[in-house]
């Protein structure tokens, strides 16, 4: 009977942090944007995927073993972490701006560049943790797992796998969309709206900073 209730108090806690998760990482922002133009590039695209999961699955967890207790303790790292997110967006807004404005040779051209994998993946990473948004979200998920007493794995597990699912969904997306790139003009407006979400982003950070 008790491993009956305490199945039943997991897969609660997991559908309530799975529907967590959806409504806070399904989101298009600078991470979301980041691998959408890796995947329509073809560019290292599951070690993206992997890396970017890798890193949501850790601090999901560690965001109950003690992230928002950090936090609170150190709160000069949330400003910190603001200002570097607003630097990061900032110059990823003006290289897309750059391709954006660029002329259809020079767009070519960087289409067929092939960064490195490391140069990707750090910029995985970059995306992830230089983003405020992202701590946040940690910050949410670590204090709402807590209500679910001992079935809080159960709700980390569940927004995990939002996690997952979101960052399918934006890798199987980039595959589908892939052949209405051929076109510059597709290349010109993606980064364009890529370049408009990132500075927009910053922008909202600036006016949360000061």
């Amino acid at each position: 009977m008790l491993a009956l209730v305490t199945s039943s108090s997991f897969l609660s806690a997991w559908a309530s942090g799975a529907a967590t998760g959806l409504g806070l990482f399904a989101v298009v922002g600078a991470q979301s944007a980041f691998i959408l133009r890796q995947g329509l590039m073809r560019l290292h695209l599951p070690a993206i995927l992997l890396t970017c999961g890798l890193i949501d699955m850790v601090f999901i967890f560690a965001s109950i073993w003690g992230l928002q207790a950090l936090i609170e303790q150190f709160p000069l790292l949330t400003h910190l972490i603001l200002w570097f997110g607003v630097v990061f967006l900032l110059w990823y807004a003006l290289q897309s701006a750059r391709r954006a404005l660029g002329k259809d040779q020079q767009l070519s051209i960087a289409r067929q560049a092939v960064p490195t994998r490391r140069a990707a993946l750090l910029a995985a990473i970059g995306f992830s943790l230089l983003n405020p948004h992202f701590w946040l979200d940690m910050v949410i998920v670590g204090s709402l797992a807590h209500s679910f007493s001992d079935a809080r794995y159960g709700f980390a597990a569940g927004a995990f796998t939002a996690s997952i699912i979101w960052l399918l969904m934006l890798g199987i997306g980039a595959r589908l969309l892939a052949p209405l790139f051929s076109n510059p003009r597709a290349w010109r407006i993606l980064d364009g709206m890529i370049a408009l979400i990132m500075a927009g982003l910053a922008v909202g950070l600036i006016v949360k900073g000061v």
